[in-house]
């Protein structure tokens, strides 16, 4: 669970479970309960991962200021914390068996909850999964050192692995280098997240390139009744803020890393271009998706679908919204996607209904995460990374009954946020 949320914090894409399936594999797993195991793993860190990117867009779609949008998300994702490593565990040897380990899976989830909760509060969507997983891994293995299960969980291909493997030791030097790069972007990703460097940024305007009104975009769309009071602009601008945006400090991490790891330029380059070549139909289909969620909005689909929601629906909506998401997910493969697509729909639709927008929206967030189990991307990752390819249809009948569980859980918490505990959340100024 934590080394899952660690890798969707630094890299998302379907590393986490890529990784983590392996590294069960090595560990003496069967492919299939590899692959699902961390499929659900792969839940509470999504929001802030990679480096806050769903979150990050959520409130670029819909003007709702980022550190707002993480309070409520970080609210959602540290009570799905407590829960998944147990789930994790009932997935694997059944409810009456992950009883045995409770004490350990509720110290791995409170652990990651309580750090999630405090950064994504009062720093940020940037940090929360890459240090509460840290901190969550260091909180087990000091725990474990004190604490065993009366009886150890093997499979029988676990056995017959284990049989004639030696055991390799490291020392505390060689740990620490190969920790560093994960160190590094811990350290550099705070200070990007701190208002003074955020601040210093903004007053400096050669950091950023603006285009306050886009040629033939902006002013040209009006907004009218019942959405705002009065007839209005709809404007358009445009902000590259590239000091101050998570890539450029993770850029900045892999050379610090490369100098600590003495990784010289020429392999550094050589590792960027497979990097890009890798990554560049995601990118393509990212950028692509992000356009058409700015196109619902200007041509005015996201208002009409979101007025047409508030009809059918009434205050039955938070029902809804996670579902919403959980279907934006499944299509794109991507929680960044569906807040784009989505996000402008589960405000307009809120507002009009007299509701918290950061209750939808944030909802959106928390039922997409549980599309991610059932997302056909997220299983051909999963298929790929354990020599199941072609097995996509067992491991999705595994996961859709898990994905429907949570989905549940998601709509039940929803419920209680929207109409017992609504003062759980913040609210934010309405975006013109």
């Amino acid at each position: 669970f934590s080394f899952s949320a660690f890798m969707e914090g630094v890299a998302g894409q379907g590393a986490p479970v890529a990784v983590a399936a392996a590294m069960l594999i090595g560990l003496g797993f069967p492919p299939l309960p590899a692959a699902v195991i961390c499929l659900v793993a792969n839940t509470p860190p999504v929001p802030f991962g990679p480096v806050g990117v769903p979150t990050i867009m959520m409130s670029t779609v819909t003007g709702i200021p980022a550190a707002t949008m993480a309070r409520a998300v970080g609210i959602d994702m540290a009570f799905m914390a407590l829960i998944i490593p147990f789930f994790m565990v009932v997935v694997m040897v059944g409810f009456k068996r992950a009883l045995e380990v409770i004490p350990a899976a509720l110290v791995a989830g409170l652990s990651y909850g309580a750090t999630s909760l405090a950064l994504s509060t009062f720093h940020g969507p940037e940090l929360p999964a890459i240090t509460a997983s840290v901190v969550s891994l260091l909180c087990l293995v000091i725990f474990i050192r004190f604490w065993q299960p009366k009886t150890t969980w093997t499979f029988e291909e676990d056995k017959a692995a284990s049989q004639g493997v030696a055991s390799s030791s490291y020392s505390a030097g060689q740990i620490f280098k190969a920790w560093s790069p994960f160190l590094i972007l811990m350290i550099v990703m705070g200070i990007w997240g701190t208002p003074t460097f955020k601040n210093y940024a903004e007053k400096t305007h050669h950091w950023f390139l603006a285009i306050p009104k886009w040629p033939g975009l902006d002013g040209v769309v009006f907004k009218a009744a019942p959405i705002v009071a009065k007839p209005a602009a709809y404007a358009a601008s445009y902000k590259w803020q590239w000091l101050t945006a998570p890539g450029t400090a993770m850029f900045l991490t892999s050379l610090i890393s490369m100098a600590v790891l003495g990784i010289g330029p020429d392999t550094g380059a050589k590792v960027f271009l497979k990097t890009f070549k890798q990554l560049r139909f995601a990118l393509v289909t990212l950028a692509s998706v992000i356009g058409l969620g700015f196109l619902a909005n200007y041509s005015g689909m996201s208002f009409t679908l979101g007025l047409a929601f508030a009809a059918l629906t009434g205050m039955a909506f938070p029902i809804f919204s996670p579902v919403i998401g959980l279907i934006g997910v499944f299509l794109t493969g991507s929680v960044t996607s569906s807040a784009a697509l989505f996000g402008k729909l589960q405000q307009v639709t809120a507002m009009q209904l007299g509701m918290n927008p950061v209750l939808t929206t944030s909802a959106n967030l928390f039922g997409g995460v549980m599309g991610k189990l059932i997302s056909p991307q997220s299983i051909a990752v999963a298929c790929a990374a354990v020599g199941l390819v072609g097995h996509e249809t067992d491991i999705f009948r595994k996961t859709l009954k898990y994905s429907l569980i949570l989905l549940g859980i998601v709509i039940v918490v929803v419920l209680l946020q929207a109409f017992l505990i609504p003062w759980i959340l913040p609210t934010a100024p309405v975006a013109s």
